[in-house]
């Protein structure tokens, strides 16, 4: 008798017991998946810290007196104003475009160069030393060049962003065109498809994903390079707008204008990561 009661009680305890570790299990991974979630949010928010701190060392300096425009309060007020007026938009548009055309010959250029050299070993002997020792320099030591090879200020520009820009497309491509499993290429030989069958049809679907992350990569450098290529005789764009800014010493303005850089750039990058993520082929069997 006293054997079955302490054989009833441990399955009364069990039963008891058991669902207390999966709601601690479950408690755990919400508590993670929210912390995942929170983290950008807690990141913007130590970034903002930091501004408003700056903002309090430069109101505290005498020194510092005249850039107290580049403290939040001003800053924000500012950046409300370039929004509700149209500025914004009329600095940004020039800027997108030109990016936007120097993304497009770099991309037109470094993508099929990308294949080339991934594919065919003896043309990535032949041009890995030269676009190494072109991928090297600058792309602001090309601006005298430029200046002097464009009749305009905005063909210069986008020249400046495109040699910018080509190097990450055509050097991911590349290293995704070797990451290709060899079994795909010997299938499609295998089912008849020739050289560019190939290419058309397993290659490029299977790099694509390398060739959206270069071209991210691209427009990382591309937007930095930006700001100062449009220190050049053009009268539109943001870095335009920041040099007026900066002559004029409107420096809430300029503040504000970095704000909005940064923000665009956000912005482009992030939609370039979820498109590139989305991008993983995987070849139907």
């Amino acid at each position: 008798m006293s054997g079955g009661v302490i054989e009833a009680a441990l399955a009364v305890e069990r039963e008891v017991a058991a669902p207390v570790p999966r709601r601690a299990g479950i408690g755990a991974r919400f508590g993670a998946s929210a912390l995942d979630r929170l983290a950008p949010l807690l990141g913007l928010a130590g970034l903002l810290a930091l501004w408003f701190a700056g903002g309090l060392v430069l109101d505290s300096v005498p020194a510092y007196a005249a850039f107290t425009g580049f403290a939040p309060g001003p800053a924000l007020a500012s950046f409300a104003e370039l929004l509700a007026s149209g500025e914004a938009w009329r600095a940004a548009a020039p800027s997108l475009a030109r990016i936007g055309q120097g993304l497009a010959v770099a991309f037109g250029l470094g993508a099929p160069l990308g294949l080339l050299v991934g594919s065919v070993p003896l043309a990535e002997r032949i041009l890995q030393p030269p676009f190494q020792l072109l991928r090297m320099i600058s792309p602001l030591a090309w601006m005298p060049v430029a200046v002097l090879a464009f009749p305009s200020w905005d063909g210069a520009i986008v020249f400046l962003i495109a040699a910018a820009a080509i190097w990450p497309i055509l050097f991911a491509t590349a290293a995704g065109v070797k990451r290709v499993d060899p079994v795909w290429l010997a299938m499609a030989r295998n089912l008849g498809a020739g050289r560019l069958a190939a290419l058309r049809a397993v290659v490029v679907p299977a790099v694509l994903q390398d060739i959206l992350t270069g071209v991210r990569l691209a427009l990382g450098v591309a937007w930095i390079v930006l700001v100062p290529a449009e220190y050049l005789g053009v009268t539109s764009g943001l870095g335009y707008a920041i040099n007026d800014a900066r002559d004029t010493l409107s420096y809430d303005r300029l503040a504000a204008l970095v704000l909005l850089i940064g923000l665009i750039g956000y912005a482009l990058d992030t939609g370039l990561g979820r498109l590139a993520a989305r991008a993983r082929w995987i070849p139907a069997t």
